[in-house]
């Protein structure tokens, strides 16, 4: 009886097919005559809009009788996740890039790093280390560069407020070596004009000392 108010003979399509989204197929309306862009986990759904069979949705309408409408879900109602267009069931593991790895759970996902966020420090033996993008290789990978190399790369991307061709690079200024009257800080930098690790200092002065007390003539 439905589908005789809803389907009418013979078909009259559009010629050019509806564009899809992403996740999307070009499946056939609930008549069987026409060619439509499947609905979604969650988006709305009736007989004519039919959802994405193949990803294990069909048209829920336990939501229908509180006014809301049917929507897709799952057809044993277990929950899962959509990430850029696609569904995945709870508990699946899937890649979304070759750099991270995700877990569908409880309608939502956990991704966790593939790829080594270690930091490397300069070192005697790899003063400059650099990431970099390797061709046909997903993660990027350390690289030690010359000296040369390293002051010619930084001189081009050197900002006119830099006073030195390289990166700022060092540790904090430490505590003043006297607890009163003039000391001097250390830190370990790299700016400098040739861009080496060095140990430099400054004057500093926490708090004036107190005034020693007046001798008393002999």
């Amino acid at each position: 009886q439905v589908c005789a108010q809803l389907c009418r003979r013979p078909c009259y399509c559009p010629w050019v097919p509806p564009r899809c989204p992403r996740g999307s197929p070009l499946v056939l309306d609930g008549c069987g005559c026409c060619k439509i862009c499947a609905r979604r986990l969650g988006e709305p759904c009736d007989f004519l809009h039919v959802c994405d069979q193949s990803q294990g949705l069909v048209c829920d309408y336990s939501s229908a009788s509180a006014g809301t409408g049917a929507t897709c879900n799952f057809e044993d109602d277990e929950e899962g996740c959509e990430v850029n267009g696609r569904v995945y069931r709870d508990g699946e593991i899937f890649q979304p890039s070759c750099k991270i790895q995700c877990q569908c759970l409880d309608g939502g996902f956990n991704c966790i790093p593939l790829c080594q966020e270690d930091v490397r420090l300069p070192t005697p033996d790899c003063p400059y280390p650099r990431r970099v993008e390797i061709p046909g290789k997903c993660c990027p990978e350390w690289i030690c560069e010359a000296q040369d190399q390293h002051l010619l790369r930084d001189a081009g991307a050197v900002s006119p407020l830099l006073r030195f061709p390289c990166q700022e690079w060092g540790t904090e200024w430490s505590a003043c070596s006297a607890t009163c009257g003039v000391g001097f800080a250390t830190r370990v930098s790299n700016q400098n004009r040739y861009c080496r690790l060095e140990t430099q200092r400054r004057l500093c002065m926490v708090r004036p000392c107190p005034a020693l007390p007046a001798a008393f003539p002999a």
